[in-house]
């Protein structure tokens, strides 16, 4: 948490120190998540992502830029009772590992997972001025905050502390944006686990058979970004409908790049 903590004033030094440089931005928005190996399917765990970010431009024209990110993001899994297509009593407790039978039961999830992290992504993008998308890829390493698993109706002893899953998370990332107005842009942002969060064993009593799958978080995310300090002018080639360009565009005649 140390690194994390010496990043965020990091972020906040630079933006401070150099505005004229670096392209200061605030995140909101939400993550829809599964958890590959652990025998529930489908982005079905919605949770959080938002936080702030500070974007270098690369080059004169502002085509390329490198971004680093703090973020709070909410992974993990999620599968209902009534999806999974049977009924969970207080009889159907499979011989589940570090039950705790003492917290209270709820007959409604099957399966369900939350992982919280605070993340550091740092991500590099190409923009096409014309049509104000931009495409990119990066790397983010998190840091494990919360954990907390209900299975088959009882909640695990499942925690940070507990180690069940890796505390350190490095996973890669592919990254869309598209400008909808001066500093707001929609981001769509695929991410996936490099490492296993854990190794978990399972067991068939009906077949008695048993098998050990890796377990990886897999994440989609839709957010706005909301850039407070770039600067733009009218494209003087705009027309309605958009078919040459978007009508705001960064003003390169300034030299704010090179704070000239």
């Amino acid at each position: 948490m140390k690194r994390t903590i010496l990043t965020f004033f990091l972020i906040l030094a630079i933006t401070a120190a150099y505005p004229q440089k670096f392209i200061g931005s605030v995140i909101a928005g939400g993550n829809v998540s599964q958890v590959d190996g652990d025998m529930v399917a489908g982005y079905c765990k919605f949770g959080f992502n938002g936080g702030m970010s500070v974007t270098l431009p690369l080059d004169d024209k502002y085509h390329w830029y490198g971004t680093i990110e703090l973020l709070y993001t909410q992974k993990g899994s999620y599968e209902s009772v009534k999806r999974h297509g049977y009924f969970v009593s207080d009889t159907n407790r499979l011989d589940l590992l570090n039950e705790d039978f003492s917290v209270p039961f709820n007959r409604k999830i099957k399966y369900k997972l939350n992982l919280d992290y605070v993340e550091v992504p740092v991500v590099f993008h190409y923009e096409d001025h014309h049509t104000g998308c931009a495409i990119g890829l990066g790397f983010a390493w998190g840091r494990l905050v919360r954990a907390h698993e209900i299975e088959n109706g009882w909640t695990t002893t499942t925690d940070v502390r507990s180690k069940t899953y890796r505390t350190s998370d490095w996973s890669v990332i592919a990254d869309a944006q598209v400008r909808l107005y001066k500093g707001l842009k929609l981001n769509v942002r695929f991410q996936y686990s490099l490492r296993p969060l854990r190794t978990r064993e399972y067991y068939d009593k009906i077949k008695e058979e048993s098998w050990t799958r890796k377990e990886y978080n897999n994440v989609i995310t839709v957010r706005l970004i909301y850039s407070f300090n770039e600067i733009f002018i009218r494209n003087s080639e705009w027309v309605p409908g958009g078919r040459k360009g978007p009508r705001w565009i960064h003003d390169t005649s300034r030299g704010w790049y090179t704070g000239n």
